[in-house]
């Protein structure tokens, strides 16, 4: 092999990724095994909300092409702070979807909430490889998102540790061999709690999971359980086996990230320990692997693993997710969007810890159902059943 195709291949074999969401949870992790292996990537696109300094201190260190502020108004401190680098800077929602049609070979889908679905649905009608951490686009929009994975040649993996886990032990080849898959749960902190000590339950108790380092909203979901269910609609729609096959065991280690039963009884688990990077990095070098500075899992010092069948009656989340699911249009879409006001509510210290899930309760009650076609029929439920949600803080 000559130098020159040496270096074509070499070329070839260099993934360009786009992150939407950079500066998150997730986008900032993507980030470390990014920078990790330069060889390995290249970066076509960084987005953030509006943290403009982190954005600005990433750009500079992976020097992608383009960098997107959602807020408008943090465009010029973005301008300002990327002056000279030869980056290209834009700002508003518009740049976020022009981020993600821009050619990469994998995007980082992180965006957190609604505004994540345009931009999603964008990367996915160019065929994109796309790690999905951003919920709403299989909870509000799965049958529309799934439609057009199918249509265009995408492909999804998914960035969750349990749907990450149920991933790389699923046959998709074959599967109806498939007999259950068992999604686990941490319990969050409140495991052990009754519903009086819940009502209780404070803000800064809410968001110190037991296990997991994430967000304050994704860490109060956990605590009711609702992620959840958010997780057991995402699974129905990345997996091919029916609502009533799919499981919730609590696993309080966190250790075994979820299962799959096939008809032979074997269970075949992925196991390792709590870093979102081990996802990330399976995901983002999907089909092959690679290496994570993730602690090594010794379950000789973990001693003991335990499951548990989840509390219906402490967690009715898990019911109300799993009715949505089954009625099916609009359901799901209320759901996931009460929840993200009730929680904002709960944050402000405007509701009760138990609140959230009333609400949530109530708002399904109370929006009319309706089919879900198309992202307007998304974005039209999801701004009604805010709107029914607030009325109820």
């Amino acid at each position: 092999m000559t130098p020159e195709q040496a270096q074509a291949q070499t070329q070839a074999e260099i993934r360009s990724v786009t992150i939407l969401g950079s500066t998150g949870s997730v986008g900032c992790n993507t980030i470390d095994l990014v920078s990790r292996s330069p060889e390995r990537f290249s970066v076509e696109a960084l987005t953030a909300n509006r943290n403009v300094e982190l954005l600005a201190r990433q750009a500079k260190a992976l020097k992608p092409r383009f960098a997107v502020v959602a807020d408008e108004n943090a465009y010029k401190d973005l301008k300002h702070a990327l002056s000279g680098s030869g980056i290209e800077v834009a700002a508003g929602s518009d740049a976020i979807i022009e981020a993600a049609a821009r050619p990469s070979d994998w995007l980082m889908a992180s965006i957190v909430g609604t505004a994540g679905l345009e931009p999603t649905l964008k990367a996915v009608e160019r065929g994109a490889i796309v790690g999905l951490a951003n919920k709403e686009c299989l909870v509000s929009a799965g049958d529309i998102m799934i439609s057009e994975v199918a249509r265009r040649g995408s492909t999804l993996i998914p960035v969750d540790s349990e749907h990450s886990a149920i991933f790389q032990v699923f046959d998709f080849d074959d599967p109806g061999k498939v007999e259950r898959v068992i999604l686990t749960a941490s319990g969050g902190p409140f495991r052990e709690k009754s519903l009086d000590e819940m009502a209780k339950m404070t803000p800064e108790q809410a968001v110190n999971h037991p296990n997991w380092d994430m967000g304050a909203k994704i860490s109060v979901d956990s605590a009711t359980m609702m992620n959840k269910g958010l997780e057991l609609i995402e699974a129905y729609h990345l997996f091919p086996i029916p609502e009533e096959r799919i499981e919730i065991l609590v696993h309080p280690q966190s250790v075994v990230h979820s299962l799959v039963d096939y008809v032979d009884g074997s269970v075949l688990a992925q196991m390792g320990t709590p870093d979102m990077r081990t996802p990330i990095a399976y995901a983002l070098s999907w089909p092959k692997r690679m290496g994570t500075p993730a602690e090594r899992l010794k379950l000789e010092e973990i001693g003991n693993l335990t499951f548990e069948k989840p509390d219906d009656e402490r967690f009715p989340a898990l019911r109300l997710s799993r009715q949505a699911l089954k009625k099916g249009g609009n359901a799901p879409t209320v759901l996931n969007a009460a929840n993200e006001v009730a929680v904002a509510g709960f944050l402000a210290r405007r509701i009760g810890f138990l609140d959230i899930v009333r609400i949530v309760e109530k708002t399904l009650e109370k929006v009319p159902s309706s089919a879900v076609l198309t992202l307007d029929d998304v974005l039209g439920a999801d701004a009604e059943a805010r709107e029914v949600a607030t009325s109820f803080i």
